[in-house]
């Protein structure tokens, strides 16, 4: 049985592996620490969750404390390049974790905060630089960084890199660096791109491939639902609610859709964070230490936490929309049944999804089964965005005026622009549509009286808005109509003996 002191490590990098309760080495650990000890060029690929991190970690630690050298202002012995901001905090942890009796100093750089705090730290120089792209070469153009004497060179998740448009900010990062270097070089898949990339980079290199022993396609239940997109949120909402979810993170395509997720959870009472690139890294990190607490959020993320989330104890895994690659849904369902631990990954599919779903299943090589235990979805409201519907009731409907008031109250819509029919007990009449300002305009139009007030019972009207036979009378001639005793046509009690004159012209409020 292969242990890490069997690898060459040294006591100080032993007592802090026991520390962080490591014992056995994984399979990529195995065949890439002797050759990073060696001084090799190294160009590792293995599946997310392997133990990457420590594979080019716990080498490089032993090697600086082999040749101990202090660094000078604003340099670095060992940079290492990550494509996120939480994958570059994570690798700074496992530094500074795995090198706590070395005495290794240790500075992480990434964008979305202050840089000033980041420009003190590279002052008096460390020996082990963490970074991302673009915020490193911010600070090197303002001479806040010097990369002229840098011994290693790490380039973590490379293939992401390629994704994320930072080709060209590694090239010019690597043009700065000294010929004489050792180049480690990790990616989870072997595009093209990425194999081009190595081999510019790369001198004499040992290529280490490995299939670790349970990978996360082995240690995760997978399985999806083939379900309608409006029906998605009511299905994750039952799920969430009684399948026992402890820890879960659930996958969306945009940043809009994770924002507005989060907020459906909410008006449903199930508490939620959303975590993607436009929220500042201040949002991020306090979602992500939510979510280590003991009673965690649902986590919603886009696919920049599809690597470099490495939190224990994720129980469940919902893909609420299918990734357009296929790698990106083995990564996704890397976040669960980590370091030996089994977890569950759930897809919701839409028709328009299958085809995604048909390349997973093809790169995987396996199908995912399909769970028919769809739930009768109660009513939620989501709100207006999500319900294109009308509201229901509405507070203003009613029937026609009568000889008595008010006769009846009918539905309202508010979901269309245009006028709907209302329905009472007196008839029926048409509701105008919205005005520019989005005001509802009516069409009823009022009886004037001779004072200039709109008062009184007025007679009753067909749903065009013109006078019934009843109310057409003399009055309308424009002389004056009494019938009986003295009672004006249109049906009120007269308030002296000679009525007022009814006008013809009527306008619209």
């Amino acid at each position: 049985m292969i242990t890490f002191e069997s690898l060459g490590l040294t006591a100080p990098v032993l007592e802090a592996l026991n520390a962080e309760g490591y014992t056995t080495p994984t399979p990529i650990q195995e065949k890439a620490v002797p050759h990073v000890l060696a001084g090799r060029d190294l160009f590792g690929c293995a599946q997310t969750g392997t133990g990457k991190t420590a594979a080019f970690a716990l080498p490089l630690i032993e090697r600086m404390l082999a040749n101990p050298q202090q660094p000078g202002p604003r340099r670095c012995r060992v940079l290492v390049l990550a494509p996120t901001r939480e994958l570059a905090g994570q690798i700074y942890d496992s530094f500074k974790a795995y090198g706590r009796n070395a005495k290794i100093k240790c500075a992480v750089i990434y964008g979305g905060v202050n840089q000033r705090p980041q420009g003190t730290a590279m002052m008096r120089g460390v020996d082990v630089l963490v970074a991302t792209p673009g915020r490193l070469l911010d600070l090197v153009n303002q001479r806040l960084v010097d990369l002229r004497t840098v011994e290693y060179l790490v380039l973590d998740e490379a293939d992401r890199m390629l994704d994320m448009g930072f080709i060209h900010d590694v090239r010019r990062i690597v043009a700065m660096l000294p010929k004489e270097r050792q180049t480690l070089f990790f990616s989870a898949t072997l595009p093209a791109e990425v194999r081009e990339l190595a081999n510019s980079m790369l001198r004499d290199p040992l290529e280490v491939k490995t299939t670790p022993q349970a990978t996360s396609a082995e240690t995760v239940a997978q399985s999806v639902f083939l379900i309608p997109q409006k029906q998605k949120r009511s299905l994750l909402v039952h799920l969430l609610k009684t399948e026992g979810m402890s820890r879960v993170i659930v996958f969306t395509r945009t940043k809009h859709g994770a924002d507005k997720l989060q907020r459906d959870l909410e008006k449903s009472g199930i508490t939620a964070a959303a975590i993607h690139g436009n929220k500042s890294q201040n949002q991020r990190e306090r979602a992500l230490a939510a979510f280590k607490s003991q009673r965690p959020p649902v986590l919603i993320a886009t696919d920049i936490a599809a690597r470099g989330i490495d939190v224990d104890g994720v129980s469940h895994v919902v893909n609420y929309e299918l990734s357009h690659e296929p790698e990106t849904y083995v990564h996704r369902i890397g976040r669960t049944g980590r370091a030996g631990m089994t977890g569950m990954a759930v897809s919701f599919c839409d028709h328009e999804e299958r085809p995604r779903l048909k390349a997973i299943e093809r790169l995987i090589r396996k199908s995912i089964p399909v769970r028919n235990d769809l739930p009768e979805f109660p009513t939620v409201d989501f709100g207006p965005e999500a319900n294109s519907a009308g509201r229901g009731e509405g507070s203003m409907g009613g029937g026609r005026r009568g000889n008595s008031g008010r006769q009846g109250q009918g539905n309202r819509s508010r979901g269309g622009s245009r006028g709907t029919v209302i329905g009472g007990e007196g008839g029926e009449r048409s509701r105008g549509g919205d005005d520019r300002r989005g005001n509802s305009r009516s069409t009823i139009r009022h009886k004037h009286t001779r004072g200039g007030h709109t008062g009184g019972p007025q007679g009753q009207r067909q749903s065009s808005g013109q006078d019934g036979s009843s109310a057409q009378s003399q009055g309308s001639q424009g002389g004056d109509s009494s019938q009986g005793g003295g009672q004006p046509s249109f049906g009120g009690t007269a308030t002296s003996a000679r009525p007022p004159k009814r006008k013809t012209h009527r306008r619209a409020l």
